[in-house]
C-alpha cells in the first residue's frame, strides 16, 4: 500500500515536471525544457513506465531538432539514444535515430545520417517485421541515398538502395535461398529444375523493376533512380540468360524456342541497361565510378556471349557501347581499359571458342557460379 502511494506521488511529480517543461518550451527555452523533461523521464524510468518514456524522449528530440546549433543537437540526441539503447527500447531508439539522421543530413554529415537511418531501419524491422516493413525499407533507401553522397560510403549506399527495393518486395531473404537452391540443382546436373528457379529469381527482379516508379521519385533522385533501374534491368537479363544456359545444358531440343525467346529478351534488356548507364556516364569528364564502368562493359560482353549462344550476330556490341561517346574521350578510354571490354573485343575478332580460356580466368559476377557450365557448352 505504501509503495503504491509512493509511486502515485512520483507520477504526480513527473506530470508536474512535464507541465513545467512544456511552459519553458513554449517560451523558447529549449535547453531548460530538456533538462526538466529528462528529470521526468528519470522518474518514469524508475517506475518502469516505458510507454511514457517513449513519448517523453520523442518530445525531447522534437525540441532538440529546433536547436540552431546543429552540433549541440547531434550531441544531445546521441546521448539520449545511448540511454534508450541500453534499455533495449528499440522502437524509441529508432524514432530518435530518425531525428538524428534528419539533423545530420541537414549538416551534410552523410555518414552519420546514413548510419542513423540504417540503424533505425534495423530497429523497426526487429520490433515488428510485418508492421514496419514499409518504414524499414524507406529508411534503408534514405540511408543508401545519404551514403551515395559520401566518398567513403558510396558503394555501401548503392548496396543499401538495392536491398531497400528488394526488402519492400519481400524477396531480399528469399532471393538468397532461391539462388542457393538453384545452384545446388545445377551442380547436381538437374538443369531443368535449376532453370525454373533461376527464372523465378528473374521474375522477382522484374516485379521490383515494374514497381520502381512507386518507390523512388525519378525527378527528386534522378541518378539514384537511373542506377537502380539499370541494375534491376541487368539482374532480370542476367538471370534470364542463366535460365537459357541451364536449358541449353539440358540438351532437350524441346526448349529451343524458349532459349531463343529468353536470349532475345535478355539482349534487349542489356541494351537498355547499357544505354541508361551511358547517359549517366557521358556528362562526367573524370573520376568515373569504376563499378559502373565494369557493369556497362560486363553487359556488353554478355551481349557477345548471348549472340554466340544463339548463333546470331545482329548487333556489334562494341559499336553499340561506344556509339555517340566520341566527344568524351576520357570515358571511351576508361571503357576500353575494362577487362570485359577486351574480352568482348576478342570475341568479335576471333569468336567465343578462342576466348574460353580467358573467360575461365576472369571473374564473371553471377556467371561465376555457372562458369564451368557456360564454358563446357561452347566447347
Amino acid at each position: 500500500m505504501i509503495n503504491n502511494i509512493d509511486n502515485d506521488e512520483k507520477e504526480l511529480e513527473a506530470i508536474r515536471l512535464i507541465d513545467q517543461a512544456e511552459t519553458l518550451a513554449d517560451r523558447g527555452k529549449g535547453k531548460e525544457a530538456i533538462q526538466i523533461y529528462e528529470k521526468a523521464a528519470s522518474i518514469y524510468l524508475d517506475l518502469g513506465s516505458y510507454l511514457k518514456l517513449d513519448e517523453l524522449y520523442i518530445r525531447i528530440a522534437q525540441i532538440i531538432s529546433r536547436f540552431k546549433n546543429n552540433i549541440q543537437a547531434v550531441y544531445r540526441l546521441k546521448s539520449i539514444i545511448r540511454k534508450t539503447e541500453e534499455l533495449k527500447l528499440n522502437e524509441v531508439s529508432a524514432k530518435l535515430l530518425i531525428q538524428l539522421g534528419n539533423v545530420s543530413f541537414n549538416m551534410h554529415d552523410w555518414e552519420t545520417a546514413g548510419e542513423s537511418w540504417q540503424k533505425a531501419s534495423d530497429y523497426f524491422y526487429e520490433t515488428d517485421p510485418e508492421e514496419y516493413i514499409n518504414l524499414s525499407s524507406i529508411l534503408l533507401l534514405k540511408a543508401g541515398q545519404a551514403f551515395e553522397r559520401s566518398k567513403i560510403k558510396k558503394d555501401e549506399g548503392k548496396r543499401l538502395i538495392l536491398k531497400a527495393v528488394m526488402k519492400i518486395h519481400k524477396f531480399d531473404e528469399l532471393y538468397e535461398l532461391e539462388e542457393k537452391g538453384a545452384l545446388n540443382l545445377l551442380s547436381s546436373g538437374e538443369f531443368e529444375d535449376s532453370a525454373k528457379k533461376f527464372s523465378d529469381i528473374a521474375s522477382y527482379f522484374r516485379k521490383a523493376l515494374d514497381d520502381l516508379d512507386n518507390f523512388i521519385d525519378e525527378e527528386e533522385s534522378k541518378d539514384t533512380y537511373l542506377n537502380v533501374k539499370a541494375r534491376f534491368i541487368h539482374f532480370v537479363a542476367e538471370y534470364q540468360t542463366v535460365t537459357a544456359l541451364c536449358l541449353r545444358a539440358s540438351e532437350n531440343r524441346a526448349y529451343n524456342e524458349r532459349i531463343k525467346q529468353l536470349g532475345n529478351e535478355s539482349l534487349d534488356l542489356f541494351k537498355e541497361s547499357i544505354s541508361m548507364l551511358k547517359s549517366y556516364l557521358f556528362p562526367i569528364s573524370s573520376e568515373f565510378d569504376q563499378e559502373i564502368i565494369l557493369r556497362t562493359t560486363f553487359d556488353t560482353m554478355l551481349i557477345a556471349i548471348i549472340q554466340a549462344m544463339l548463333g546470331t550476330h545482329e548487333l556489334n556490341p562494341i559499336e553499340y557501347l561506344l556509339g555517340n561517346l566520341e566527344k568524351n574521350k576520357a570515358l571511351v578510354k576508361k571503357l576500353k581499359e575494362s577487362p570485359y571490354y577486351k574480352i568482348t573485343e576478342r570475341i568479335e575478332k576471333v569468336g567465343i571458342i578462342e576466348v574460353l580460356e580467358t573467360l575461365s580466368k576472369t571473374h564473371l559476377g553471377h556467371f561465376e557460379m555457372i562458369k564451368n557450365t557456360l564454358i563446357s557448352y561452347f566447347k
